[in-house]
């Protein structure tokens, strides 16, 4: 019996056609996965701002030679042991002026509720370089160290002189060739200057005209001339230089701390100087976590990423996070489970609050951006 016949050719069974909705079906999917594609490598004038790095203040950090040191460090007064935390809370930025996120990773991270997606002109500024902005946070780390070191030593009671300095003078700024790092500001237009703020308003109130200035270069004084420009991202007048407070502490108070830029830290460094400088311990050996800028007289002020912050504390195992009371209305609806807000406006605001959580006080006594 023969089982095949080689002569014999058998014609393959055809297959039935795809229905028409199948095809569209097919051909949506492919042109789906392009759009997906080419939105992977377009521009999207965005980035993403995400929880960051947690560090404690009363803790210790990697120095320059790979060894732990004390995250803050104190020479020419007696310090003591502390226990607990106080956390100081970061933002990270996903993406910058040379690469910013495809459109698949904002999609991401709209659904996420730790992550916000912003413009891109908003964190980086038209005209301003990836480095440069590095440069700025940089320079406004030092400065919330040298504020956070002279309202806590304020509030132990110390005295403190203060001044005006140049940190940097960015090439191509008003000031370039006029100005030079580490000049002393003494005046401007004839007015003492004794902080940033006062500069600041004597820029304004010049309206474009030149500012004179009284400057100490190295024990020499000298009077010069600068001529602000308008700042369309800030909306107002500069004269191109970036500005630190600087003073003479009867004592010396080291922060180190690097890879970390921004005005944001300075109260919960104040917070960490003043702990280690006293007997009491703030934190009756809790976690508490925080953010805000601060002045040399303990004024709190607002900062940005105030939701991701709250997210990366509550990741870090605070129960506690001190939040300036500005920022309140970007904190309520927005609080983590787990994590208790409580909103502060001045330095004795965030001691008062410690006060109550170590000593077991009404915490429903304490202001919070549900009830200020």
């Amino acid at each position: 019996m023969a089982l095949f016949d080689e002569n014999v050719t058998v014609a393959p069974a055809r297959r039935p056609p795809l229905r028409r909705g199948v095809r569209a079906g097919y051909t949506a999917l492919a042109v789906a996965l392009v759009i997906l594609a080419a939105l992977s490598f377009l521009p999207t004038g965005y980035v993403i701002q995400q929880p960051g790095p947690v560090y404690n203040t009363l803790g210790v950090t990697t120095g320059a030679d790979g060894e732990e040191i004390p995250l803050i460090q104190v020479e020419g007064a007696e310090t003591f042991e502390t226990t607990g935390a106080l956390h100081l809370t970061t933002v990270q930025v996903v993406g910058n002026r040379e690469r910013t996120p495809s459109w698949l990773e904002l999609v991401g991270a709209w659904f996420d509720s730790s992550r916000a997606v912003v413009p891109l002109d908003s964190v980086f500024p038209a005209g301003q370089s990836t480095q440069q902005r590095s440069e700025q946070n940089a320079a406004l780390m030092v400065d919330s160290q040298q504020e956070a070191t002279a309202a806590a030593l304020s509030q132990l009671g110390f005295d403190i002189d203060s001044r005006v300095q140049v940190y940097s003078v960015p090439e191509g700024s008003p000031a370039e060739g006029i100005l030079e790092p580490d000049d002393v500001l003494l005046a401007a237009d004839g007015e003492p200057l004794v902080d940033v703020d006062e500069l600041r308003e004597a820029i304004q109130r010049a309206e474009g005209e030149p500012v004179s200035l009284t400057v100490d270069r190295g024990g020499e004084r000298r009077e010069v001339e600068v001529t602000p420009t308008y700042s369309d991202a800030d909306q107002t007048w500069q004269i191109g230089v970036t500005i630190i407070s600087d003073y003479d502490f009867p004592i010396d108070v080291t922060i180190q701390l690097d890879n970390v830029g921004g005005p944001s830290a300075g109260m919960m460094f104040a917070l960490g100087i003043i702990d280690t400088l006293t007997p009491d311990d703030l934190t009756g050996g809790e976690a508490v976590a925080g953010t805000g800028t601060i002045t040399a007289d303990g004024d709190v002020g607002p900062i940005g990423g105030i939701r991701q912050k709250l997210h990366g504390a509550r990741d870090a195992g605070a129960d506690v996070f001190l939040a300036p009371i500005e920022n309140c209305d970007e904190v309520v609806g927005h609080v983590p489970s787990g994590l208790r807000v409580f909103a502060v406006d001045t330095l004795d605001d965030s001691l008062a609050a410690l006060d109550a959580l170590r000593e077991g006080g009404d915490h429903d006594a304490l202001p919070s951006c549900e009830t200020p």
